[in-house]
């Protein structure tokens, strides 16, 4: 990667008001180098309709955004999860993407070991159908506040337990600080997790003080409490030298200026990482 941009990635969902063309025009005129896109912002076009778009500008597809959500009591529920992420997996090969983000899920009905068992199983049921397509699948841990629904794999350390445990080339970790700044064994797990080829994705943002909403109030880097210098400086001694991933929810961002937006989005990634 030749300059800092480069490595720099934005995650459609970050500038949200956004389409897809909207955002590819406007990252391609800022040299942003690479782009994660999430299934809304694919949906008005449709995946291969999509995938032709994107080839025609000078940016890097870095993941398909988020499959998983695979725990529930009832076992048709299950399986038409792992139905649902084998069509994601379709999507994402159609836009050219090399890996699938997995936000895991949870059922509150059943205890987070149930639901870490069953994530576990519904991710190995679909290796074989990622593999057919190219594309890896990263398990990405939530911080604990989603541990009720959203996931049950809240920390780094039982990510790589799992990506260990499954013991395949096609599954890794996305490390997000925003999941994972407050983990005191956050340094040894990132160790582990490039020790063990695992660490597949980046993802950046910052953790505002006071937080007015926990899903849609992700700050712009610098903005919050998380050492990112810190935390990237283990990422890139884990031996991790890929995008550095922008995704940011915000309700606050999102009403605002997007073209403004993405200008400060460079300032601070180019400041703060």
């Amino acid at each position: 990667m030749q300059n800092k941009l480069d490595q720099l990635c934005v995650h459609t969902i970050t500038t949200k008001p956004w389409s897809l063309e909207e955002a590819l025009d406007h990252y391609a005129a800022e040299n942003i180098g690479g782009i994660s896109v999430w299934q809304n912002a694919i949906q008005a076009m449709g995946p291969e309709k999509a995938g032709r778009l994107i080839e025609g500008y000078p940016i890097e597809v870095v993941s398909y955004v988020r499959g998983g959500f695979f725990p529930s009591v009832d076992g048709a529920q299950r399986q038409k999860a792992i139905d649902h992420n084998k069509m994601m997996l379709d999507e994402a090969a159609a836009v050219k993407a090399p890996l699938l983000v997995l936000v895991c899920g949870a059922d509150p009905k059943q205890s987070l070991f149930q639901s870490r068992q069953q994530i576990q199983d519904g991710i190995e049921a679909i290796i074989p159908h990622a593999e057919s397509l190219g594309v890896k699948l990263a398990i990405e841990p939530l911080h604990p506040m989603y541990a009720g629904a959203r996931s049950a794999i809240n920390t780094l350390g039982q990510a790589n337990d799992m990506a260990e445990s499954i013991q395949s080339d096609w599954v890794g970790i996305a490390v997000d600080v925003y999941h994972l700044w407050w983990d005191e064994l956050l340094e040894k797990e990132i160790r582990r997790c490039g020790n063990n080829n695992h660490l597949f994705a980046y993802h950046i943002c910052d953790w505002k003080v006071p937080t007015e909403d926990m899903l849609n109030d992700r700050g712009l880097m610098g903005e919050g409490c998380i050492p990112l210098k810190q935390i990237g400086q283990w990422v890139s001694e884990a031996g991790f030298n890929g995008f550095h991933e922008v995704e940011i929810f915000s309700n606050k961002y999102w009403a605002t200026d997007q073209k403004t937006f993405l200008k400060k989005i460079i300032e601070a990634y180019q400041e703060h990482t």
